[in-house]
């Protein structure tokens, strides 16, 4: 399964939406402060992008995530490897960066602060 999961990772990393190219012009290259990396496999799920060192995973959706179930146990199971998940709509993304850059520093800032719930172990 890690095989497949990286093959999907790298096909997503060719073709990033509008929305994740815009974040990622931000979170590339620490300008945060820390290292993130844009979609990487974590469990049987790729995410959009996640700083490894602070546990978080931030992600970019769109419309089709309204209302969705499936997104909710998706967020279950990464929570389940001890990351954080923040989610934010393409449209905010591209709209309202600097809002969206505020709450990801905010996590960052406030990533020792949550208890943790690492039951499973990822080797990365």
């Amino acid at each position: 399964m890690a095989r497949r999961m990286t093959r999907i990772a790298r096909k997503l990393r060719a073709q990033p939406t509008r929305a994740e190219s815009h974040l990622w012009s931000y979170l590339r290259r620490n300008q945060l402060g820390y290292h993130f990396t844009r979609q990487h496999p974590v469990g049987p799920y790729v995410v959009d992008f996640i700083c490894r060192k602070k546990k978080l995973i931030v992600e970019v959706d769109g419309g089709q995530h309204a209302e969705n179930l499936a997104d909710d146990q998706r967020t279950r199971v990464i929570e389940s490897f001890g990351f954080h998940v923040i989610r934010f709509w393409n449209i905010d993304v591209l709209q309202n960066t600097d809002g969206v850059l505020d709450e990801i520093k905010e996590a960052l800032e406030n990533a020792g602060n949550r208890p943790r719930t690492n039951s499973n172990t990822l080797n990365f």
